[in-house]
């Protein structure tokens, strides 16, 4: 079974050959990671020539400097599942891990797609963490050293093709997130969450812009009033005015990017106002 997407670098200059193809490298990676991972329920720990899901280039395509690729599943189970999941359904998953990956907030996902992440559990988070260290530093090469962005697109058919990740210098900057030692107190409500992967995205009092966070151990361990009173908090300030909304407060320890920004919230200590 094959699904065919392709990987663009929006230059109108030559690429340097040798950054190019580490960028191609990672983009296979990626796919592949996120692929298997969605199929088998597990983090793949190395891909090689011989796995059951695996990528192949076919002929390029005018008008950019990119490839056409194939995702290639050698299973039959594997086959059976994708078979199920949908396709349409499938690339959505793969498109909400790279998000994941990089602490972007992603498009909403379908019912469909919530069911099968919720089957796959803390399995997201796994896979996030795996591409942040085996493959967005390859994907990155030709951002990071000439400035051009990449897209990896997915080919319904030869006239429409649909962006499922987008990496340039901002996304780049993900390669040096840390988290610090530092904790502190915020007023947040929660305007996304994973009820099955504790991640989501915060709103904090007085701000605009919505940030990524999650829990730092695994949901399991989450206590329970925990998790009822994030997924409540969720519920009850759908669709209301921010000035009728109700608060929680958290303790939280920042993952920051060198210049300071902080792009995702680990929560430490919940107080319900």
């Amino acid at each position: 079974m094959t699904i065919n997407l392709d990987l663009v670098i929006d230059s109108a200059e030559d690429i340097d050959m040798k950054v190019g193809l580490e960028s191609m490298q990672g983009v296979s990676d990626a796919v592949r990671y996120a692929a298997e991972s969605i199929l088998t329920g597990r983090t793949p720990e190395r891909l090689t020539y011989k796995s059951k899901v695996r990528t192949s280039l076919k002929n390029s395509f005018k008008g950019s400097y990119g490839h056409i690729f194939s995702l290639n599943i050698y299973d039959e189970e594997l086959m059976k599942r994708l078979n199920s999941i949908g396709r349409k359904v499938f690339i959505e998953l793969i498109s909400y891990l790279i998000s994941e990956s990089l602490y972007r907030e992603g498009n909403r996902l379908s019912p469909e797609a919530q069911k099968i992440l919720g089957e796959l559990g803390e399995t997201v988070e796994e896979v996030a963490k795996q591409l942040r260290v085996s493959s967005l530093e390859k994907i990155h090469a030709v951002s990071v050293k000439f400035g051009h962005d990449i897209k990896i697109r997915y080919r319904k058919n030869h006239r429409e093709q649909v962006v499922i990740a987008k990496f340039d210098s901002d996304t780049a900057k993900v390669l040096q997130a840390e988290q610090t030692d530092e904790k502190f107190d915020l007023n947040i409500i929660v305007t996304r969450l994973n009820i099955y992967t504790g991640n989501g995205r915060l709103q904090i009092e007085d701000q605009n812009e919505t940030i990524a966070f999650g829990f730092g151990i695994g949901y399991r361990s989450v206590k329970i009033e925990a998790k009822k009173l994030f997924s409540e908090n969720l519920n009850y300030n759908n669709g209301l005015e921010r000035d009728k909304c109700r608060y929680l407060k958290v303790l939280v320890a920042p993952i920051k990017l060198r210049d300071g920004k902080v792009i995702k919230y680990i929560v430490k200590g919940l107080y319900e106002i």
